[in-house]
């Protein structure tokens, strides 16, 4: 009798049946056992085939402060502005600008291009952005990124970003103001009513001056006095916000507990649902992704504010990556349909490009990203798994996410291959190239086929990554570079360069082993106090001819017991012999570091 408490009112049903009618109860016994291994066999082909379940749909008409179709998620990327406040992770004008075509290629709906009011660098750097990537407009998708700007609660900040993303065919202005008691009282040293005073003449101010998309973000939201929160939030919506930002901003929340603040928002604020609710999680305690998803999925909020590879302040943001793909993986299932606009075969292509401007590489075991993320060491998972059926062990196909598998990895070109098998290659790659680039890795893919039978896939994204990453016009060119070295005593290199004038220069020196040599006479010619700060070197595919590529960050030494780490250069170098790339990865930090005195010293202030 126990047992048959337990059961449901069906089973206590065929129960009953068993007692008066056998052969009743093996008819439903039947259809019974049918029905479950129908459904389970629906939910293992839903989890074995979560990477095609979420077919892409039509991204919404852009509208700031409503979203046509509630199941669409938009996507703020912050790589360019909170993600660039990683330490040693400065970019420059040119980079930023190469960094958000490649948002655009990504998908994003809007690009936090930056704070304008930082520096006249900065200010510039958006402008350009909003000049180039918030004017391609693809008119069949009706899709052009939204270029957003960063400003403090004052008109200053506010007219710097407005003059900065005016430019852009959708343009938006992100003011911020800390609403924690702890940030009024010992930050801002004001009161709640001044704060709330500011916040609603800044976004009235941003809006007069013809700005109709204006985001609001409470910072250190989760700490805030709720009833305080409700009532700055609606004041803002009045004075005329589209979006209100929901910030974690050090960390601080569990899913259910930041969950349960939006929708208690959602359900005490004045004229919230004339405003798209966005969230913006950081990831101290390593719950940032979790808490955008809780918020998405349960709260309502359609709007989440991610970074590429989860760069940013402290433990970093939430990674655009793993929410993205927990969405298409998990969104049909468990998250209620929703869907985002992003294209993600370029997440790879993205996550590259950004480990390569910024000197700061993705740790092997990364969701999505990492070196081992689609990597099958385990025997059991390789033999009984993955090498009879890949879905065994993977979610995710590594092509959805543009990872293409060593062993698969289609065409493979030669030293006999011309310009156009290059291009078309490069095209199923997603990469289109003008015919400038093309020329420039056209070249350099020679000089690679040349010294090995077969360039892979993995090559020549290498080479045109590489070449997305030059910041600024070559100032040293490397020449020649001849080292000696072994056990018998300490390496010397000598070293030739070509300065902008066409000039050589030759030097000689010695140090612990080729690298530190060779680098040493660089500075003998190049002859800036400049500081090595990171070294990493690593090949393309593995093995004896593999292409080699090495990364290297410098920093700005103005003395000897002082470097300067605000402001860090990266460079890298790629090809055949580890040496050569490592002097090029050196020379061109050089080059970014040089190029951006220059820029530096002919940019006024806004």
């Amino acid at each position: 009798m126990r047992i048959f408490n337990q059961r449901t009112h069906t089973q206590k049903l065929s129960y009953r049946v068993v007692l008066f009618c056998p052969k009743m109860a093996l008819r439903i016994a039947i259809r019974r056992s049918l029905a479950l291994s129908r459904s389970s066999a629906l939910s293992l082909h839903h989890h074995r085939h979560c990477h095609a379940a979420a077919s892409p749909l039509r991204r919404p008409e852009y509208v700031a402060n409503r979203i046509s179709d509630q199941n669409y998620v938009r996507i703020f990327d912050t790589t360019l502005r909170d993600g660039e406040q990683s330490p040693g992770a400065a970019l420059t004008s040119t980079q930023k600008l190469a960094i958000a075509r490649q948002l655009a290629k990504l998908g994003v709906d809007v690009i936090d291009a930056g704070f304008p009011a930082a520096s006249a660098d900065d200010f510039e750097a958006v402008k350009t952005i909003a000049k180039t990537v918030g004017n391609e407009w693809d008119k069949k998708t009706d899709y052009v990124p939204v270029i957003c700007g960063l400003a403090r609660c004052n008109m200053k900040d506010v007219t710097d970003a407005w003059e900065a993303v005016k430019h852009a065919r959708r343009p938006r202005i992100h003011v911020f103001i800390s609403t924690s008691d702890l940030h009024i009282k010992h930050k801002l040293r004001t009161t709640r009513e001044k704060v709330v005073e500011m916040a609603s003449n800044t976004v009235t101010f941003a809006r007069n001056l013809g700005c109709d998309d204006v985001q609001f973000s409470p910072e250190d939201a989760c700490r805030s006095e709720k009833e305080f929160l409700y009532s700055i939030l609606g004041e803002v919506i009045a004075a005329g916000a589209t979006t209100l930002n929901i910030a974690d901003t050090v960390g601080f929340s569990i899913p259910n507990e930041f969950g349960q603040l939006i929708s208690d928002i959602k359900a005490n604020t004045r004229g919230i649902n004339d405003v798209i609710i966005s969230v913006h999680c950081h990831d101290d305690l390593g719950l940032s992704t979790a808490n955008t998803l809780a918020v998405s999925a349960c709260a309502g909020a359609r709007q989440i504010e991610v970074t590429v590879n989860g760069i940013g302040e402290r433990g970093g943001n939430a990674s655009l990556e793993e929410v993205v793909m927990a969405m298409k993986c998990r969104g049909p299932h468990v998250l209620g349909g929703l869907y985002s606009g992003i294209n993600t075969r370029q997440i790879i292509p993205s996550s590259k490009l950004l480990e390569e401007c910024t000197g700061l590489h993705v740790q092997p075991n990364k969701a999505i990203v990492g070196a081992n993320a689609f990597v099958h060491e385990s025997g059991i998972h390789q033999l009984d798994g993955v090498l009879k059926h890949k879905n065994t062990y993977e979610i995710i196909a590594p092509e959805d996410v543009g990872l293409l598998r060593a062993n698969n990895s289609g065409i493979v070109l030669g030293k006999l291959s011309g310009r156009h098998a290059l291009q078309s290659r490069l095209k199923e790659l997603g990469y289109e190239l003008d015919n400038e680039k093309l020329n420039v890795v056209f070249w350099r893919f020679k000089a690679i086929a040349d010294q090995k039978k077969r360039v892979s896939d993995a090559d020549i994204i290498a080479l045109v990554s590489d070449g997305e990453t030059t910041r600024y016009e070559v100032t040293w060119k490397l020449l020649d570079v001849q080292v000696v070295c072994g056990t018998a005593g300490q390496s010397m290199a000598t070293v030739k360069l070509v300065d902008p004038k066409g000039e050589e220069h030759k030097a000689c020196s010695v140090g612990n082993g080729p690298v530190d040599s060779a680098y040493k006479a660089v500075d003998l010619i190049v002859k800036e106090p400049v500081r090595l700060l990171e070294y990493s070197t690593n090949d393309v595919l593995g093995g004896v001819d593999s292409t080699t590529k090495t990364t290297t960050r410098v920093s700005i030494q103005t003395n000897p017991d002082f470097v300067s780490e605000d402001q860090t250069f990266s460079g890298v170098g790629e090809g055949m012999d580890f040496i050569v790339s490592s002097v090029e990865a050196y020379i061109g930090a050089l080059n970014n570091m040089l190029g951006n005195k220059d820029e530096s010293s002919q940019t006024s202030n806004p």
